[in-house]
């Protein structure tokens, strides 16, 4: 997966007292594998569907609307199969988004090499909103 060429999956980030939204844009046709997550918090499926496939082997077809809680610890693969928009919600009061991402998953993965920028993560910085 690696070595499959890059996308772009735009953010949106929005902040209130306490609560960090972020809203990820995945296209039809893309493979994602997420980083693995520190906390457990909700989330909801706008749009689209997706098959994910957790750290057990499961796999599940998901359409929206769909509303789930991403438990502490969860890594997932995605695959994209309509275009999906994912939002998650975050509690917390810092509005850098190094420091959140750092708060909010590991960054470590042994099986990407070393010069694999995961796109989400990487530039154009993504889009901030109020």
């Amino acid at each position: 997966m690696a070595k499959m060429p890059q996308v772009y999956l735009p953010l949106v980030h929005r902040f209130t007292p306490g609560l960090y939204i972020r809203e990820i844009f995945m296209p039809a046709g893309t493979l994602v594998s997420t980083r693995t997550h520190k906390t457990t918090h909700p989330y909801i499926i706008k749009q689209g569907k997706y098959q994910v496939i957790d750290q057990e082997g499961k796999g599940d077809v998901v359409e929206a609307p769909f509303t789930g809680i991403t438990q502490s610890g969860t890594r997932r693969v995605i695959n994209i199969i309509e275009d999906t928009i994912w939002i998650s919600f975050h509690i917390t009061d810092k509005t850098n988004l190094d420091e959140i991402n750092d708060d909010l998953s590991y960054t470590e993965n042994e099986g990407l090499p070393k010069e694999f920028i995961p796109a989400c993560y990487g530039k154009p910085r993504d889009v901030l909103m109020p």
